[in-house]
């Protein structure tokens, strides 16, 4: 479904997964400034929208997702997981209770799987899930923003902004009243600056929570059983996960930025020394440079010089070894 404001003057379609929506209108690093001054908004119209209504909901939620929601507050936004049963992530849910009703904003494409797996789960609860996607848009508004939010609208607020799960028929006009439009680089930029994880980003087919510094903001250590909950309590309580995220400066001569998916070797072992790590995410910001998130194995020391494909790179703590 692409974004209506794919129209915006300057608009340049992002690629993969988030196709859908605008990568910039024309000025990155402007765009990049605006967000973190805590003007404009982010275009996420193309990320799947999940409602799950009845009275059950909070309990019900509460057996399946690695956070406590339970005794969710009204208003209270949180972020969750679903794990497979060998504890590697399959979902990222950002969620917010309105009072009758658990809103979540999932990975764009992502909505089918998971509300698949939802229904399958429902046995003689009394919960109604449904794929919102086609009705409502997802808007961001960085944090320090005062722009207006329309009457009704569901609100998710959070330390690095709130987004808005707007009328999908709404947006343009929204967008017309809300201006600057930010494109998803800046966003991704600041994500990256915030070494936020995302889903299918910083996660692959074997990553478990302890990997990526998702211990506390979306699994909660003392709740009840849920799947893939002895790995969490194993790696918790007897070890150390095998990997650990990282965010890298990178040497600003190069022209290129790493993809996704480069290998990370020890400066000190030269191009064809062992892989120690890939890069995850790498964006430019328009203070720090060329960064990018990384995921590398748990012994590489602190202090180690690395080297990305033929990029220098010094890295900074974000999980601890």
């Amino acid at each position: 479904m692409k974004s209506p404001l794919l129209s915006l003057p300057g608009a340049v379609p992002a690629e993969g997964v988030d196709e859908d929506v605008a990568a910039h209108y024309g000025d990155l690093f402007r765009e990049q400034r605006a967000l973190a001054d805590g003007t404009g908004f982010v275009d996420l119209s193309h990320r799947g929208v999940v409602s799950v209504t009845g009275e059950d909901r909070l309990s019900w939620l509460h057996l399946l997702l690695t956070q406590h929601v339970s005794d969710l507050p009204t208003g209270q936004a949180t972020e969750a997981l679903i794990l497979s049963a060998h504890g590697h992530i399959e979902h990222a849910l950002y969620l917010v209770d309105d009072g009758s009703t658990v809103w979540a904003h999932v990975e764009p494409g992502t909505q089918g799987a998971l509300i698949a797996y939802l229904e399958s789960m429902k046995f003689f609860n009394r919960v109604d899930v449904a794929d919102r996607t086609d009705e409502f848009a997802i808007v961001h508004l960085p944090a320090g923003s005062i722009a207006e939010v329309p009457d009704g609208v569901v609100v998710r607020e959070t330390s690095y902004g709130r987004d808005l799960f707007l009328p999908r028929g709404d947006l343009e006009s929204y967008a017309e009243k809300s201006g600057p439009a930010v494109g998803l680089l800046a966003y991704e930029a600041l994500r990256v600056e915030q070494h936020r994880p995302r889903l299918g980003f910083e996660t692959d087919h074997r990553t478990i929570p302890h990997e990526l510094g998702w211990i506390g903001t979306a699994v909660h250590l003392q709740k009840g059983c849920y799947r893939g909950q002895e790995t969490v309590a194993r790696v918790q309580n007897l070890g150390k996960p095998p990997r650990r995220l990282v965010f890298l400066h990178l040497d600003g001569s190069e022209v290129h930025l790493p993809p996704a998916g480069a290998d990370i070797r020890l400066a000190e072992e030269g191009p064809d020394g062992r892989k120690i790590g890939f890069v995850t995410t790498s964006v430019r910001h328009h203070e720090l440079g060329p960064v990018a998130l990384a995921l590398v194995k748990r012994n590489v020391p602190l202090d180690a010089r690395l080297v990305v494909e033929s990029t220098a790179a010094a890295q900074e703590v974000v999980v601890e070894p």
